[in-house]
Order: structure tokens, then sequence, then C-alpha cells
């Protein structure tokens, strides 16, 4: 609906479409300045007080000439104000913190950016701390997040497109690449799924604008990566990835991303080369062996003809009153039990609450004949390697892997790993994130940047390259 000359017209509507009997922190205030009435909307706790009453000073010390648009121009001296003829943009802006202007024989409305959300400080992350490196991270306000990645780029090549979501709820999302870099061709395919989205609210935030977007249906291997530093985004931007950032979560997606991609760490680049590589191939070993440690374990218990001679030992002396394979899947359960928990509990108690889980019940759990001894050392050795995985989300999906392969070996031995873990290989081979390979430059075949991938290489001159 678009704006008529007439105040009250737009009042009658502007008031019903933002509630302002209902609502007590959407308001409206009315000023008279030689005889032409103004009024101001603005939602409480969104917008700055302090800049909303110098505007309102400003105007009302204003002497007004012929051209009321360029006088009240004159006064909104403010970084962001757009003019809208649309009154349903008009409250979509109110509500979203913007101060609205609007006043007696104009068929328009301004839009003034005077927002203050409440937020808090840009904090290291709790999942992606450093021994040495910047500790701030991203926040639930996307200018601060944009301003964030700003900092690290002053590139006159990056790109910030705003795009709301939801036909009710207008969830800013930020489409951030480097033009020159970044692959237009995926830049474009991001941008057409998310303006296509027809969704009524987006609370879930940026989940639910990945499911909506990706639509992988049950498959648990992530196809974006979530990440909450600046510094990591902005590495990955000069990479080529694209960056999408939704109002109110602290976390950026980013896209499209491989199985490499989700195991490399800020940490490793605050290091030198040759360490730096140690720790990238330290954290890949215990990724895999998160993954093939128990089942390898227990295809040596199911048949230790597998077994050379100098590793005979392994394999337990007393198999429990329970079956082994009930005790490792109980065993995995029991660790998500402790993940979970641990999630839950205060910071100030979780550490006493890993004492009594991981030591106390385990103990126990051993005396009574519930699980021998091996099976919680593996298990354990298993739930460590996995929480070196850097992303949350592929550690999970690891998880599910795991126990898939552990049941396909109790069925089928020696076969069953074999093949469970072919299987696995080709699912992962044939994944794809936006058209880029899941695999690579594994599959297929990139030995430059395969290379790149497990050797932290040293950072170079443009004129040394």
């Amino acid at each position: 609906m678009e704006f008529s000359k007439k105040l009250v017209n737009n009042e009658i509507f502007l008031n019903s479409e933002l509630a302002i009997d209902k609502c007590f922190d959407v308001g409206i205030r009315e000023f008279i300045v030689e005889k032409i009435k103004f009024q101001f909307y603005y939602v409480t706790g969104l917008c700055d007080s302090t800049l909303s009453t110098e505007i309102f000073k400003q105007l009302v010390n204003k002497k007004l000439s012929n051209d009321i648009d360029g006088a009240v121009s004159n006064v909104l001296v403010h970084f962001q104000v757009d003019k809208v003829t649309d009154m349903e943009k008009f409250t979509t802006g109110v509500l979203a913190g913007l101060l609205g202007l609007t006043y007696e024989g104009a068929a328009f409305g301004y839009l003034i950016d005077v927002r203050s959300y409440p937020t808090r400080g840009p904090s290291e992350p709790d999942t992606e701390k450093v021994v040495r490196g910047s500790r701030d991270g991203f926040t639930e306000n996307i200018v601060v997040n944009t301003a964030l990645i700003r900092r690290r780029i002053k590139d006159k090549n990056l790109r910030n497109e705003m795009i709301q979501v939801g036909e009710k709820s207008k969830f800013d999302v930020c489409l951030s690449y480097v033009e020159g870099i970044a692959d237009l061709e995926v830049v474009d395919e991001i941008r057409k799924r998310i303006k296509a989205i027809k969704v009524s609210e987006l609370t879930m935030t940026d989940k639910a604008l990945e499911e909506l977007i990706i639509k992988q249906g049950f498959n648990p291997y992530p196809l974006v990566r979530y990440t909450e530093r600046p510094d990591v985004v902005a590495t990955h931007l000069y990479q080529g990835l694209i960056a999408i950032i939704v109002d109110t979560s602290p976390s950026v997606i980013l896209a499209p991303i491989t199985f490499i991609d989700h195991i490399h760490h800020v940490e490793e680049y605050r290091q030198t080369p040759l360490v730096g590589t140690f720790l990238r191939l330290i954290r890949f070993i215990g990724i895999m062996g998160s993954i093939f440690i128990i089942p390898l374990w227990y295809l040596a218990v199911l048949d230790p003809s597998v077994l050379p001679e100098t590793l005979k030992f392994i394999g337990p002396e007393e198999l429990g009153n329970v079956p082994i394979i009930f005790q490792l899947l109980i065993g995995e359960i029991g660790v998500e039990f402790l993940r979970m928990a641990a999630i839950h509990t205060p910071t100030p108690l979780s550490t006493a609450m890993g004492v009594v889980a991981g030591i106390i019940i385990g103990q126990i759990a051993i005396d009574v004949g519930l699980f021998c001894p091996e099976v919680v050392l593996y298990v354990a050795i298993s739930a460590i390697g996995n929480y070196c995985t850097p992303s949350y989300e592929l550690s999970l999906a690891n998880k599910i892997s795991k126990i898939f392969i552990i049941i396909s070996t109790h069925f089928f031995k020696l076969p069953g790993l074999i093949i469970s873990t072919v299987v696995w290989i080709l699912f992962l081979a044939n994944m794809k994130s936006f058209n880029k390979r899941y695999l690579y430059p594994l599959f297929p075949l990139n030995v430059k940047d395969l290379l790149n991938s497990i050797i932290r290489f040293p950072i170079k001159n443009e004129k040394d390259k």
C-alpha cells in the first residue's frame, strides 16, 4: 500500500499494522513544526534514544521553508536514511529497529537507522579457542558481524548483500563474498535459493536457513561449515568461499565446503609451518582413529586370527556378562550422554559431573561386570579422537558412521568392515556442496591442493609465488 499525502490516512493504516494500542514497546511521537504535523514511529529497546532525541530537537528548532522535504533531509544527517513510498516496507523497517518519520503532505516516509540492538560483546567463542590469536568472535548482531569481517578485509571487492527472508519475521540475511575470487555462478545459485524461500518465520535462524537452501534430507554430513570466528571467515572468503550471515545468530555459514575444510583449524596458522603440519596430521589421525579404532578392535575380538603374533595380546581376557557388541553400543551412547550433560550443566559443575560420570561410573561398571576394561579404554580413545574434530557437526556425523561400521563388522566380520568402509567412502565421494565434490581434492584428485590440505606450507610474498 502506498503512502497518502493525507497524514490521517497513513496514521490509521500504520497504527493498525504496528498495533500501537496493543504493544507497549511500539510507540508514536508527534510534533507540530510551523503548523505541519510530523510523526515518528519507533520500537523501544531497538532504537538509540540519544540519537532519536537529537533528531527530535533538530527538527523542532528547524525553520521550514517551501522545500519541506529538503529542510527535513538536512536534519537527517545520519549514516543511512531511506525514503520509501510503500507503507508495508515502512512498517517492516520500524519493526526492525529503524526510526520511521512521515509528515503531512508527504506521500512517502523516511527510515532512519538509529538502531541499537541489545547485544553482548564480541568475545572468543568457546568451541573455537586458540592458544594465540584474536579473541573476538561473532555476536547476535548482524551489523557488528559484518563490521568484524570488514575490519579484516579492507578490500573494495568485498560484497555484502542484504536479503530479507520470512513473510512475517523478515529476518535479515547477508550474503558476503569477494568479487573476482568467489565463483559468481555459486553466488548466484545461493542468492537464488535464498530469495526462493517461502516461509512465515525463521526463528531458528542459520540452521533453518541451511536446511531450506541445502535440502540434504537425512544425510548426517554437514554440507556447509559453521564458524564463530571472524578471522576464519576472512580467510575462507579469500579462498573463494561464500559467507551467509543471519541476524540474531553468532554463527556464520560458509559454502561450498569439503570434508578437508571441516578438519582444518585456525591454530595451525598460529604456529610455525612444521608445527602446524604436525598438528594437522595429528588431528587427521585422531579423527580417523575415532571412526575405525573400535571396529578394528572388535574385529580382533570376533576373529583373533587376523592379528599377527606380536599383537595377540589385544582382546579382552574376560568378556563380561554383556555381549561385546552391546557394551560398545552402550559405551558410545553413554559418551553422548556425557556430551549432552556437559552442554546443559553449568560451567562450575561440569568438571565435577565429568569426574563422577567418567571415572566413578565407569569403574563401577567394570567392577560389576557390565563392561570389560578394554571396552572402556577404546571407547574413551575414540571419544577423545572425536573431540579433536574442529567441526561439531562433522563429529556427530562421524559417530553415526562409526556405529554403522561396528554393526556391519558384528554381522559379517572382516568382509563387513571392508564393505562398510568402502560404502562410507563412496557415499562421501558422491556428495556435493553446491557442485563441489565433498572429498575434493582427493576425489577428483588434485595433487597440488591435496598437498596444501595436508602440509601447512610457509606463507609467501606474491612475487615469490
